[in-house]
């Protein structure tokens, strides 16, 4: 008789993902966008909200706490350690505080207290910055630095510690990184009809905020190149992000198209730390698996030798699932806006901006509308008036003058312009303040241009003259980066004696007329 053969074996279960390497990345990752946020505010806070910038912050802190009655008040309405201080000297100590926590976390050593303290001072920074933090991916920073607390154990500070990360708080950056991206898509959708013919590239990288010498190379590709463009952009917005959730090669191919498609945005503008920031929380749709075939091996041997030593937390656990219902109950007011035909993108709907809603570029400009500040020595302006132009670090004014790299750094004033430009200076009073400093050569507010054409004494009138900027095309004879069409004046010739202009100065508190 032929003995029947053994029973078979039942399918060995396949093994969770871990998530070692994950956090070691995302953290190394997180802190090098913090370490650059905090680096501009180090360079740009005082000459922007500093007690004699732009937009002086003790003066906003006083309009702020007389809105709500005092400042412990207004200090629960808009959380910020510059209630208790706001003297530039504070400034510059909390900026250096968190570039020194920052870069200890890109060296590789975080804990819960070190995220908590940065997401802490850089909440402090934002709540006080005025316009030149209210872009999107300020509050975008500050929900991702959230969550990169509840990543890594209260106290145990060093890369691979002996607590495993949290499963949950991994779906928690995944949820993250799916808001981000189908609200960037939908308002695409909902909003300007160039995305919906396909057309909108045909416009974008020579009219976005800042260009970077790539753009160039991009806007002058044929149609349908910028046609693809649009098609790949909703691809990876709106049907990628789906997948962030799924299993095994599934969810790498997400975070694969999710990863790149910011790389490729890096490449093709200026737009500030968005993308950098952006790729954190794609990189939650990566495990231990596939990262241990991608990284160096003294890596990876440690992640096993602490995943072989791990110890369990019933705390951690219920810490994380404590977080995933806070979470899950601020959602509701972000995805009924996703899900909503008035859909408003870079919104929070909490104080402490925990969970928000984004989007980008849901209109896109035809034109590049950019200001060019002028100023002369001459005593009495005339048609013979000979004028000098200021040239900003990151906007185009010469038009020789390649395109820079800026990002991930930030230009915030240079940003602020290109907004301006589209506007009126009654939209954007701040910039009555920025002429009357040029007019004394303010050394602070001349620190965020790229020179000074009156270095010996300060001009007698300051003008500011409204281009349409377009990409010259390569190859020209002029060698030319850009060709602009003069539109009018911004601002006409302005004096530091000019009783009018005093008036409105003086009416924001910037200077005093007595």
């Amino acid at each position: 008789m032929t003995p029947e053969p053994p029973p078979a074996s039942p399918p060995a279960a396949r093994a969770s993902p871990t998530y070692w390497l994950t956090r070691f990345v995302i953290l190394r990752w997180l802190g090098s966008v913090y370490l650059i946020a905090f680096l501009v505010a180090v360079n740009q806070l005082i000459p922007l909200v500093g007690a004699h910038g732009l937009t002086p912050a003790s003066m906003y802190t006083a309009r702020v706490a007389g809105h709500f009655g005092s400042r412990w008040d207004a200090f629960l309405q808009m959380p910020s350690v510059f209630w208790a201080n706001v003297s530039d000297t504070f400034l510059l100590a909390v900026s250096w505080a968190g570039v020194a926590l920052s870069l200890a976390v890109v060296l590789g050593y975080a804990n819960a207290i070190i995220m908590f303290v940065l997401w802490a001072l850089y909440m402090s920074i934002v709540n006080i910055g005025q316009d030149w933090y209210g872009f999107g991916w300020e509050i975008q920073l500050l929900e991702t630095g959230f969550l990169g607390i509840f990543l890594c154990p209260l106290l145990d500070g060093r890369p691979f510690p002996r607590r495993a990360p949290s499963p949950t708080v991994v779906w928690l950056f995944r949820w993250l990184i799916f808001r981000i991206m189908l609200g960037a898509g939908l308002i695409k959708l909902r909003g300007d009809s160039c995305w919906r013919d396909l057309t909108c590239l045909y416009y974008h990288y020579q009219s976005q905020p800042m260009p970077n010498p790539f753009s160039r190379w991009c806007h002058f590709q044929p149609h349908w190149f910028q046609k693809f463009g649009v098609l790949w952009n909703f691809f990876v917005e709106l049907v990628a992000p789906w997948f962030a959730a799924a299993p095994g090669w599934w969810r790498y191919a997400a975070g694969f198209f999710l990863v790149t498609f910011q790389l490729f945005l890096i490449f093709s503008g200026n737009l500030s730390f968005l993308n950098w920031l952006t790729i954190v929380p794609a990189l939650a749709c990566f495990d231990d698996a596939l990262l241990a075939r991608l990284l160096p091996r003294f890596l990876t041997g440690r992640a096993e030798r602490a995943a072989a030593q791990a110890q369990p937390s019933l705390a951690q656990d219920r810490v994380a699932i404590a977080l995933a219902i806070v979470v899950g109950l601020l959602s509701i007011e972000p995805v009924a806006n996703l899900i909503s035909s008035s859909q408003v993108m870079n919104t929070s709907f909490n104080r402490l901006h925990l969970v928000n809603t984004y989007g980008a570029f849901g209109s896109v400009g035809r034109d590049r509308l950019d200001i060019v500040f002028e100023g002369t020595d001459d005593a009495v302006v005339t048609k013979d008036t000979q004028w000098k132009e200021y040239h900003f670090k990151g906007q185009p004014v010469d038009l020789q003058a390649r395109p820079p790299f800026i990002a991930p750094y930030h230009l915030r004033l240079d940003w602020l312009m290109w907004f301006a430009a589209m506007a009126t200076p009654d939209d954007y009073p701040w910039t009555f303040n920025f002429v009357w400093k040029l007019l004394h050569n303010d050394a602070a507010t001349l620190s965020l241009l790229a020179g000074n054409p009156f270095p010996e004494k300060p001009p007698r009138h300051i003008r500011a003259v409204l281009y349409r900027y377009e990409f010259a095309p390569p190859g020209n004879p002029e060698h030319a980066w850009w060709k602009r069409t003069r539109l009018g004046f911004w601002l006409p010739p302005l004096s530091a004696d000019d009783p009018r202009f005093r008036a409105i100065v003086s009416a924001y508190g910037w200077i005093s007329d007595k």
